[in-house]
């Protein structure tokens, strides 16, 4: 009941949650980020009068395969994912990426103003582009992948989030 009086005591709890479970500050805060960017491109798609689930779900795979060459059930099969949840086994590198194309294809929606699905598959595959973008030039500064197979159970707990690979 207090949660509902005061949500920022809920955005506490998952924190807290977050760090029970091993993982690093500077990841908690990146995915607490990533949880809003989230919620305002859901907006933004529910605006257009887009409905949750499967058109949610098609769009966010545009989006993922954009940026990182796979759908979302690619991706999870890739880190050896079941039922857990793709963004909680993102490394900050993945998380960062896929923030930008979220943002990318809210920023781009609000310019365009898609009409249709296919407007909006366009607009989707173009934010992921912008992410794309990024990551193709980060690999090629550092020389390192951005899409891992590291995921939550594989980190160690005091480096969760923050490898490498």
């Amino acid at each position: 009941m207090d949660q509902l009086q005061d949500p920022e005591l809920s955005i506490e709890q998952a924190m807290l949650d977050y760090k029970r479970l091993g993982y690093s500050d500077n990841w908690i805060n990146q995915r607490l980020k990533s949880i809003e960017i989230r919620k305002e491109l859901t907006d933004e798609w529910k605006k257009h009068g887009l409905q949750e689930g499967a058109e949610f779900a098609f769009l966010t795979d545009v989006i993922y395969k954009a940026w990182a060459g796979k759908t979302a059930k690619e991706y999870k099969q890739y880190k050896g994912l079941k039922k857990e949840n793709l963004r909680d086994n993102m490394t900050n590198k993945e998380l960062v990426m896929n923030m930008l194309a979220e943002l990318s294809t809210k920023e781009i929606s609000g310019v365009v103003n898609p009409q249709s699905m296919d407007d909006h598959e366009d607009v989707a595959k173009r934010g992921g582009g912008v992410a794309k973008g990024a990551k193709l030039k980060l690999e090629a500064e550092t020389g390192k992948k951005v899409v891992s197979k590291q995921n939550a159970k594989k980190l160690l707990p005091s480096t969760k989030g923050e490898s490498d690979e």
